[in-house]
């Protein structure tokens, strides 16, 4: 009788895994990525306890002396080991102890390009308890000064190849009384003083602790801009694009129209998001979460003054002790050449790099590289299966979170499609939901009482996260009204306050996160919503079609937003307006169909890779106002080429949409 019952137990054991797959598919990942996250969160807390404040910079000392001689950094044909980068930063943090005045608490702004340089400045400031304010190498004149000023920098610190920007803002920077230094070894710039000549000179000796000493986990690191345009502060909207317009009622709609766009333009410049040593260490525990190992080599070619190149690309390297392959920006013809040159065993994306890479001529040596492992948020569902099915068997980890944001999302599954999945310790540790949203308002819709309605299971909402300590919400420096306007107040019940996201999502039964849309992307037409991606996946089906851009257009006299899309052709191939007309037609309701579309000859992204819609939007469909060329689809017509004419009728009143 003993051994039957041991035997039942041993058989009932034996079935419990089996039994546990039927009810959860996913529990064996599941559980793995509940051990890692338990891990992580041991870790952090031991972080949040230790005294001295253990940082990422304290992670890197402890790699540089414990490896010293394993390679950090590749570089073009140059290699840099821990040990020699600590050496370089300490020559950095000497020279700007020294020269440049700094002392503990003291914000620096760099503006230069990924090259070894950015991360010496980088952990040299670290090393004075300074903070780094990222900024984006594309900006200028007042976007450049608005950034620097915004965060109260002291120091701008600029590339060798940076002169130029840094005469544009000189005159206003010595009004401020502040200092311009630029890696070069001699400047004749009067106001602009050279570094690197000092750099060589200082010694390479460690830097006392002491310095900075007051250092916490919450004290702000970084300064990583977000949200903004990347170029000058310029009205691209164009009044003369609703001149046209003959009936009073339509003129003064058309007058609305573009005053609410100057508006835009005017609020549009960059924020700076803070980023506490605390968001560091979350960050860049991403690695082990993808399931980065030691011996790994990433390839970084994003742009360190974003977060997913600064992070979770290079701070995520440092905390797993990894190396680097960096790269001064992407290149889609040598991407696969440098993880042939550097061995690399991971990468990173962001965007449509990832549709980049697809769209590169087939090759034969497509498979022959060692890449096991992608990580990074924006990819779409066919560029995914079309990636795998050319490049190999990568395992693509993608995630979902804001720069600023308090909540975020990883597919550990490998899902392709999702951006994320649900797991119980993540809702133990972290409060959201998605809400219902009301895009025609732009604004979540409450019940009777007030308070918001969260969305059912596979229906689409706005995503919030629940501001406390356990998911903080720091803001932007200096900048109270756009902190204030990221918040929403008595979400679910009195006195409770919600990060808004911005973002449209969707959650299924299985727990898997989809993106939807953005807030500001997704439209209103003929009282339904059209969410962009959507659209966007249909015209990517079409042969001619490679790259598509779709966004919502203001008509004079018409409520809402009417679909455009601007794409690009493929390569010897020619718009064929029946077939796109018969996709549409077969795939999309009549609201969502793009009534515009514009042929371009290469679809403007951001320094990020993210499609760039606002300044589409502006420019709207006046043929007169753009180069490119414009398609009407005219009802049981299909697409025809606009003219003067249609875009009169329309804006005049005359043609309905």
């Amino acid at each position: 009788m003993m051994a039957y019952c041991l035997y039942t137990a041993l058989a009932g054991l034996a079935l419990l895994p089996f039994l546990l797959y039927l009810r959860n598919p996913y529990f064996f990942q599941d559980l793995c990525y509940a051990v890692t996250a338990i891990k992580i969160g041991i870790q952090v807390n031991g972080f949040r306890r230790r005294k001295p404040f253990y940082s990422i910079l304290d992670r890197f000392l402890d790699r540089a002396a414990k490896e010293p001689q394993k390679t950090f950094l590749l570089f073009e044909d140059s290699s840099y080991t821990y040990s020699q980068a600590d050496k370089e930063s300490n020559r950095v943090a000497r020279a700007l102890s020294q020269h440049a005045q700094l002392k503990e608490g003291d914000t620096v702004a760099l503006l230069l390009g990924n090259e070894p340089q950015f991360v010496w400045l980088w952990l040299a400031l670290a090393k004075l308890g300074c903070t780094a304010s990222l900024l984006n190498f594309n900006i200028r004149s007042k976007s450049l000064l608005h950034c620097f000023s915004c965060c109260d920098a002291k120091v701008l610190v600029v590339g060798a190849d940076m002169l130029g920007a840094a005469e544009e803002v000189l005159p206003s920077l010595k009004k401020l009384g502040s200092r311009v230094l630029i890696l070069r070894e001699h400047c004749d710039v009067e106001g602009i003083e050279s570094l690197s000549d000092k750099i060589q000179q200082a010694s390479d000796e460690p830097l006392p602790p002491q310095l900075r000493a007051t250092v916490t986990i919450k004290s702000p690191a970084l300064y990583i801009y977000t949200s903004g345009t990347t170029g000058n502060l310029a009205f691209t909207s164009n009044l003369g694009s609703f001149l046209g317009v003959q009936t009073l009622n339509n003129r003064l709609s058309a007058i609305k129209i573009f005053c609410s766009q100057q508006w835009r333009s005017l609020s549009g410049l960059p924020k700076a998001a803070v980023i506490n040593y605390e968001r560091i260490w979350m960050a860049s525990f991403l690695q082990s979460i993808a399931g980065v190992r030691s011996d790994d080599i990433l390839y970084l070619y994003l742009p360190l003054y974003h977060s997913s190149g600064f992070l979770m690309g290079l701070c995520g390297a440092i905390e797993k002790g990894i190396t680097i392959a960096l790269r001064r920006k992407f290149s889609a013809s040598q991407f696969w050449n440098d993880c042939r040159k550097y061995n690399v065993t991971v990468i990173q994306y962001i965007g449509e790099i990832m549709r980049y890479l697809c769209n590169t001529p087939k090759s034969d040596r497509d498979r022959d590289h060692k890449v096991r492992l992608a990580m990074g948020n924006g990819i779409r569902s066919d560029t995914w299966a079309d990636f795998l099915e050319r490049f190999g068997d990568i395992r693509i980890c993608e995630c979902y979170g804001a720069t600023e944001g308090n909540i975020g999302f990883v597919n550990h599954i490998g899902k392709i499609g999702a951006i994320g999945k649900e797991h119980f310790l993540h809702k133990m540790g972290s409060l959201y939901a998605l809400i219902r949203y009301d895009t025609e308002k732009e604004e979540p819709v409450r019940d009777s009482k007030g308070f918001c309605i969260e969305v059912p299971k596979g229906e689409t909402g706005l995503l919030v996260g629940k501001i406390g300590d356990k998911m903080p919400f720091t803001g932007y420096a200096n900048n109270k009204q756009q902190t204030e306007k990221k918040k929403l107040y008595d979400v679910f019940v009195k006195g409770d306050k919600y990060f808004n996201s911005g973002d449209l999502l969707r959650i299924d039964h299985e727990g898997f996160v989809y993106f939807q849309d953005r807030i500001g992307d997704t439209f209103r037409w003929k009282g339904e919503n059209v969410a962009t991606t959507e659209v966007a996946d249909h015209l990517l089906m079409i042969d001619c079609i490679e790259e598509a851009n779709v966004y919502g257009v203001k008509v004079p006299g018409h409520e809402g937003r009417i679909g455009m899309a601007a794409v690009k052709l493929k390569e010897n191939m020619d718009f064929d307006s029946g077939a796109i007309y018969q996709h549409v037609k077969n795939y999309l309701p009549s609201y969502a169909r793009p009534r515009f579309i514009r042929i371009q000859d290469t679809l403007v992204v951001t320094g990020t890779f993210k499609q760039m819609k606002m300044t589409l939007a502006e420019e709207g469909f006046n043929p007169s106002v753009s180069k490119d060329r414009l398609f009407y689809l005219e009802d049981n017509n299909g697409y025809i080429p606009m003219t003067e004419e249609i875009f009169n009728s329309i804006t005049e009143g005359r043609l309905r949409l």
